[in-house]
Formats: C-alpha cells, structure tokens, sequence
C-alpha cells in the first residue's frame, strides 16, 4: 500500500464529510467556470476580429458621424480592396420593446462583400438589393421574436423618429466567431432619404477591407492623416483594436468579475483546509503511532496533502461535469439570445475547463499546506499520550 492509496481509503472513513466538501468545491468550480467565461467571451471578439478589416470612425467619439464623401476618399487608398458604411439607428420593436438587437443602416451593394463572414442565400440577398424597404435580420433575433422572410415588421428609433415599416428579406448566419449573430440590416437610403436635408448624406463609421493585414497601422496612419485637415479628424482602427475599445466600457465590470472569481477560490479553499484542518485533529494519535513504527515527517505531509489534492479534484471533475452542459446549452442560449451584441459567442473552452480543474488541485493542494506541516512538527511521545 502505498502513501496515496493510503489517503485515498482514508478518504472513505468519512464519506459524508468528503461528499459535501467535494460538493461545495463543485459549487465554486461552476461559478468560476461560468465568471471565466463571461470574461472570455466578453474579450474573445477582439482575438477573432478579422486582421484585413479597418474600421474609421470620428476622432472624437464613435456617437458622432462622417461625411459620406470620405468613403470614395477611403476607397482610393493603396491597399483598400473594399469599402462600405453603416450607420446606428437604434430601432427596437414596439412589441418586444424589452428585446434588444443591433439595427445598422448599410450600403446594400458593398456591406456583404466587407463582412464576408455574415451569410446569406443567393435568392435572400438578390430579393433585399431590389427591395427600398427590405431588411436581412440575424438567425438569434429571428429565431427569439419569431419573424421569418417575409414578414413586415414596424420598429421605432430614439434616433430617427418616424414611422419605419420592413420587410424581412432574409436571414443571415456567421461563419466567424466574433460576428453578431442578432442585427437587424437595411438600406441607407431608406433612412437618408426620410431625414431633414441637414441631416443626410452622414454616416456612423467607414469599414474598409486591405489587402496587406501586416501593414494596417500605417494604412491606419495614413488614412487619419489625409482627413486631419479636414472638417471632420478621423480615428482609423484595426477590427480588433475597434472591438477592445468597446471593452474599454466595460473594464470596471471586468475588474469586478475577476475579483469575484478569486473570492471564490479563496471561499474554496477555506473550505477545503477547514475540512482537512478537522480530519488531521481527529487522526493525531494515528499519526504519532505511524511516527512510532518509522514513519518519518515527510511521510505524514504527503499522505494529508494527497488526500486534500483528492478531494479538491474529486470536486473540480463534479463541478466540470456539471458546468459543461449548464453553460454549453443552457447558459449559452440564453446569453446568445439576449445580449448576443456583447456575447456573440459564449461558451465554455477546452482552456477555462483545464484551468478549472488545475485550481481545483492546486488549491486543495494549497489548504492543506499548514495541517501538513502542524502534523509534521508533532512530538510522538505527546500524540500516543492523547491516545492513552
């Protein structure tokens, strides 16, 4: 019998005791996995972010907008293979006023080509190109209000005011990670055209597609340098330094998760080194007798800490077990369906997992650090006292 199996069946002495440390662990483990990967998916679209995509907005603020004219600037740039625009319209559905999806007003002929990665069927996308009034709506939103092509739907906008009527043309999938899979999509022109003459011909951001991703900093540059005279200064950004500085909002929120799920590591390890402080209280007169027959310090501490590592893994594997399919498939959901503007993609990885369950050893591993060595440093004339 060797030492680990030894604090293996040791472990069976108190079943009840184990199965509700092994339980509460479990419990920190989900609750990290689930905070780790709110933290992941908020970060991820900035890593997945297409490295040929530029996207040029007003220098002082993305909420004001450019010219149209600086789209053909754009697009006569060396390396631009591609340019589009969009605009926010802010639009919500008056029966589902509580749903919130993205609403863009974009160039039909060029929005597609940039954003290569939003699919659409050949017949869909022909039928919205001809259609003023027409709208391509992402597979999420569809799917939670329930429209499908073609329905006429009716949205308002604390932006644009007025009555503005669509038809569902077509719905679109992501064949990219960091695509929202819920925006509503129409014609610039239907909305330019409904606005005061002192209003139209603006647009919310340039998006531009080059053709040399290893050079897009000086594309970048040289983009912001031709507009600086301009009436209008621009910022010019790669996808995924676009994406960060939308995280930039959320930093404190960030900050505060992650305190979190430190808290409850630290919650699990206290628990673990109280359940093995207990154990190793109760075992002290076993342990002077194993110190008797020549069992030397090291022998004590490495029998505690494998049992206290058992158990921090025996939780660890209950808790992944549990928080695969609690946050694959139905976590997932939910988030995917109502914030899929800042979780387009929300799920947990191989790596947040295998981090899970390395914490959950190395913590247990952790707890029972000062047990060990109090047992160690125990005198065996006054551990087999406390047994007579």
């Amino acid at each position: 019998m060797t030492l680990s199996g030894l604090a293996l069946r040791n472990m069976a002495r108190n079943r009840f005791r184990v199965a509700l440390t092994a339980l509460a662990v479990a419990i920190s483990v989900i609750a990290f996995l689930l905070l780790r990967t709110v933290i992941w998916s908020l970060s991820s679209g900035a890593d997945w972010a297409a490295k040929d995509r530029l996207v040029t907005r007003h220098k002082v603020t993305f909420v004001l907008s450019l010219p149209k004219r600086y789209v053909e600037d754009v697009r006569g740039f060396p390396h631009v293979t591609a340019a589009t625009w969009a605009n926010w319209f802010g639009g919500k559905d008056p029966q589902h006023d509580r749903e919130f999806f993205s609403t863009l007003a974009v160039d039909p002929a060029t929005y597609f080509g940039v954003y290569s990665e939003m699919k659409v069927p050949d017949d869909q996308m022909q039928t919205w190109r001809h259609d003023r009034q027409g709208a391509i709506v992402g597979e999420v939103t569809a799917r939670k209000l329930g429209w499908k092509v073609g329905d006429r739907v009716a949205l308002e906008s604390g932006i644009y005011p007025g009555d503005w009527h669509f038809n569902i043309d077509g719905i679109y999938t992501a064949s990219a990670r960091s695509v929202d899979r819920s925006t509503f999509i129409f014609h610039w022109d239907y909305m330019n055209d409904a606005l005061p003459v002192q209003r139209r011909d603006q647009v919310g951001w340039i998006v531009s597609r080059v053709d040399a991703p290893g050079q897009v900093a000086d594309i970048s540059l040289a983009f912001d340098k031709r507009f600086e005279e301009r009436e209008t200064p621009t910022l010019s950004q790669d996808e995924g330094s676009f994406n960060k500085s939308f995280l930039a909002m959320f930093s404190t929120l960030l900050d505060a998760v992650d305190i979190i799920s430190g808290v409850l590591l630290l919650i699990m390890m206290l628990i673990l080194g109280n359940t093995i402080a207990m154990g190793v209280r109760e075992r002290t007169g076993e342990y002077g007798v194993l110190r008797a027959i020549g069992f030397l310090p090291k022998h004590i501490v490495i029998w505690i800490l494998g049992e206290s590592l058992a158990t921090g893994l025996l939780g660890g594997l209950v808790g992944v077990a549990v928080a695969l399919p609690f946050i694959n498939v139905g976590v997932s959901r939910f988030i995917e369906e109502n914030m899929s503007a800042q979780f387009p993609y929300f799920r947990l990885e191989a790596r947040t997992v295998a981090l899970g369950l390395l914490m959950s050893a190395l913590l247990g591993v952790l707890a029972a650090a000062i047990p060990a060595w109090r047992a160690s440093k125990l005198k065996v004339v006054d551990t087999l006292r406390r047994i007579a």
